[in-house]
């Protein structure tokens, strides 16, 4: 490597930055840290864990949480389906694929009912099949039960054979269904102590909604992992006021709802025909652990999450970049759609210009079909495509939310590279990510996270960029608190396990919750 090859260490020992020079020689091999990424895959992205929507009071209410899961596709595409009751009954309809693939007029008219509650996944545990697609319904003495889960368990193995023991049969393999099962073994004689009862006896990460026959429930871990809301839709003449539950508030401007406020962080919210009521249901305080992921890539820009609005955290994430690790350069381009809020921060704090320099397919599918003579990088090539005229003779800089494995990161770089572009600088919104994650999110395993193994400087190596610079972990925080009010999110109030390899849980079985393997 020639001698312009330096690293360029930004406040404290952990490289952040590295500048591999004009000079340096890029590894032109297919090796990676787990081997090529076949072109036919996902981008090299941490997979949207689900998304959850409850809708009481409304004549609609199973068309309504099908607006409301359009609007969080993004949380996930595997399966989606809808429970709806109308007081004495409950249907439930379920199904492989994209919520508008699911639910046409026809389906959604044998949904009758006032209330519903619907779900979007992408499997973290438990097999991807319709088998485990929710929300999940169960009869037992406490009567039927539907849920609908956001987040992971870690404790599920020892409860799981708890409940075995006891007499429990179990039609799923997901973690959701051990919830619905402590609430029918418990011994509590309300069902709302039973909900209560069994909430307080699972650890990890869950944003519930549940519907009885008659009631909608709301719950969120003691941590407060994953977001959940609540809003409003006022009543029309007369009529009484329908309350919403989702993952994001985008679900609600679909709906002309008002955001009320956020479900608290061990809480439990009932919504019956007597209205709204709410208890506690953690036995002890623990601190707070909202994951920060959610601001960096999970929601989606228009969203208010843990009541901060992830446009702003996400804008000020690049302005900070770019304090922390400028580079000279022309154009600022951001790899879509991801990393297009932090771009347009990192260009307004360095005053380079921005533009869309990548166009993103938004039609490819999950699959598509390959040539008969394979084509190096295909696969992003059918979802990215340089402008030309943009780049030719420029020095970029491309701004992306994340390196997980670096294959696609790579491949993007050698795109814009062949554009004609004379110098290509990757920034990234946030730290390294070197530790998996146990609550909710589709994280490869230690191994194949390339900030795992390699440093930052042999990182930009192997994605053949000309710098490398990751925002710092103090400077992720500060963009996702800065203009608080005092009773606000804080930095210790977000979980940066994936960066740091500390976990606010205590340590689990990891077999037991290794995301699944789905096969092609």
């Amino acid at each position: 490597m020639s001698e312009m090859v330096k690293a360029v260490v930004a406040g404290g020992d952990n490289r952040r930055s590295f500048d591999c020079g004009r000079d340096a020689t890029f590894a032109q091999d297919d090796s990676s840290v787990e081997g090529e990424e076949q072109d036919s895959t996902p981008f090299d992205k941490l997979r949207e864990e689900c998304g959850v929507m409850a809708v009481y009071g409304h004549p609609e209410a199973a068309r309504m949480t099908y607006w409301g899961l359009y609007a969080l596709q993004h949380r996930g595409q595997e399966s989606a389906g809808i429970a709806a009751a109308d007081g004495s009954d409950v249907t439930d309809i379920k199904g492989m694929g994209l919520v508008s693939e699911i639910f046409t007029d026809e389906v959604l008219a044998k949904l009758p009912g006032h209330m519903a509650i619907g779900h979007t996944r992408y499997s973290t545990t438990g097999d991807s099949a319709l088998l485990n697609a929710q929300p999940i319904s169960v009869e037992s003495t406490k009567g039927l039960i539907a849920i609908a889960h956001n987040g992971n368990l870690v404790n599920l193995g020892n409860s799981r054979t708890r409940l075995e023991r006891d007499g429990a049969v179990f039609q799923t393999t997901s973690d959701t269904e051990i919830i619905v099962q402590l609430i029918a073994h418990s011994r509590c004689n309300t069902l709302v102590d039973c909900i209560a009862d069994s909430l307080a006896h699972v650890d990890g990460a869950f944003s519930i909604v549940m519907m009885t026959r008659n009631r909608i429930f709301a719950a969120r871990d003691p941590h407060g992992f994953r977001p959940l809301s609540m809003g409003r839709i006022a009543g029309v003449n007369g009529a009484p006021d329908t309350f919403v539950f989702a993952s994001e508030t985008c679900a609600f401007d679909l709906l002309h709802a008002k955001y009320e406020r956020d479900v608290e962080p061990g809480e439990l919210v009932m919504v019956s025909e007597d209205g709204v009521t709410s208890r506690r249901f953690a036995r002890e305080h623990v601190p707070p652990a909202s994951c920060i992921f959610e601001h960096v890539y999970f929601a989606r820009p228009d969203s208010r999450i843990f009541g901060r609005w992830v446009q702003q955290s996400r804008e000020e994430m690049g302005r900070q970049l770019a304090r922390e690790s400028g580079v000279a350069a022309d154009l600022v381009v951001p790899v879509p759609d991801s990393g297009v809020t932090a771009a347009l921060g990192y260009a307004a704090e360095s005053g380079i210009p921005f533009n869309f320099g990548l166009i993103r397919n938004h039609y490819v599918g999950r699959t598509f079909i390959q040539p008969e003579q394979r084509t190096r990088d295909f696969g992003v090539r059918m979802k990215l495509n340089p402008v030309r005229n943009l780049l030719e003779g420029k020095r970029v800089i491309l701004v992306d939310d994340s390196i997980i494995r670096g294959t696609t990161s790579r491949k993007i770089v050698r795109m814009v590279r062949a554009a004609g572009a004379k110098e290509v600088h990757m920034r990234i919104s946030c730290p390294p990510t070197i530790s998996p994650c146990f609550y909710g999110v589709d994280t490869p395993s230690k191994k194949d996270l390339i900030a795992a193994n390699k440093s930052v400087a042999e990182i930009c190596k192997f994605i053949e960029a000309d710098s490398l610079a990751y925002l710092s972990l103090v400077g992720l925080t500060h963009s996702c608190t800065q203009g608080e009010p005092a009773h606000g999110m804080s930095p210790a109030s977000y979980c940066t396990a994936c960066y740091t390899g500390v976990y606010p849980t205590a340590w689990v079985d990891v077999e037991d919750i290794l995301p699944a393997t789905v096969g092609a």
